[in-house]
């Protein structure tokens, strides 16, 4: 299915012969997923040099740094380092089912449960629970746990973390939760300053470069400086595609 919709995808492209092609994918960090993609591509583009990065290592790049350290959170979470002499690391990235802390699935589980357990207590279930229950077009917790059940995209789930934010001046229990989605962001970035002790560190993902309640918790934790990234992270591949030319 995957070599469908990619074949689809540079298909639009036309008859195109590059030099130089780079595929930042989610889950190249497997050497296995990484060499499928990577034979995928030599054999679409036989006559062009090929890179396969995990698409973390592409915020770096799209911002114009050859070392520092990149924050992505969006439907996921993951961090990214690179030094000045080339070294790497990356925490994070597990996906929705096994980790991504901090990001748009988990901010949504956390409030479900929040609502959840304020319901089992007795307890109000608050502007939080008033608000996720409409998105899920519910009129009780339960039905908005069998609303969610039903969603097996993790975009899906994402999608309703927006609610926290909005709610948040009026409910402490979905203020609390994004001051605990952004204590796991930063958690994932301080190993890596053994790799780059100064940054800076590039904020990305559409979670976190539009939630600024999100972002601005983010930099009062991290004791480095911090940048928005301006470009977006496919400029990153084509800048690693240029190295590979040099």
């Amino acid at each position: 299915m995957v070599g469908e919709r990619l074949a689809t995808l540079l298909g639009q492209l036309g008859d195109v012969h590059p030099d130089a092609c780079c595929a930042g994918a989610a889950g190249a960090e497997a050497p296995d997923a990484r060499a499928r993609l990577q034979d995928f591509l030599a054999r679409r583009f036989p006559a062009s040099r090929i890179c396969v990065v995990h698409d973390s290592h592409l915020v770096l790049a799209a911002a114009g740094r050859d070392a520092g350290i990149a924050l992505i959170a969006g439907t996921g979470t993951v961090a990214y380092a690179r030094s000045p002499d080339g070294r790497e690391s990356r925490r994070g990235g597990w996906g929705w089912l096994v980790g991504d802390e901090g990001g748009g699935v988990w901010i949504t589980r956390e409030a479900a449960r929040l609502v959840m357990t304020r319901a089992e207590s007795g307890a109000g279930i608050g502007p939080l629970g008033e608000a996720l229950l409409a998105a899920c077009d519910a009129h009780a917790p339960e039905q908005m746990i069998a609303s969610l059940h039903r969603m097996h995209e993790p975009m899906q789930w994402a999608a309703l973390a927006a609610i926290v934010f909005d709610v948040a001046d009026q409910d402490a229990g979905a203020a609390d939760i994004i001051r605990r989605a952004a204590a796991e962001l930063v958690a994932l970035v301080l190993p890596l300053r053994d790799v780059c002790p100064d940054g800076p560190v590039v904020l990305a993902g559409g979670l976190l470069l539009n939630q600024f309640r999100l972002e601005s918790e983010v930099r009062a934790l991290l004791p480095v400086e911090c940048v928005r990234l301006v470009e977006p992270p496919v400029e990153g591949a084509l800048r690693l595609a240029e190295g590979l030319l040099r």
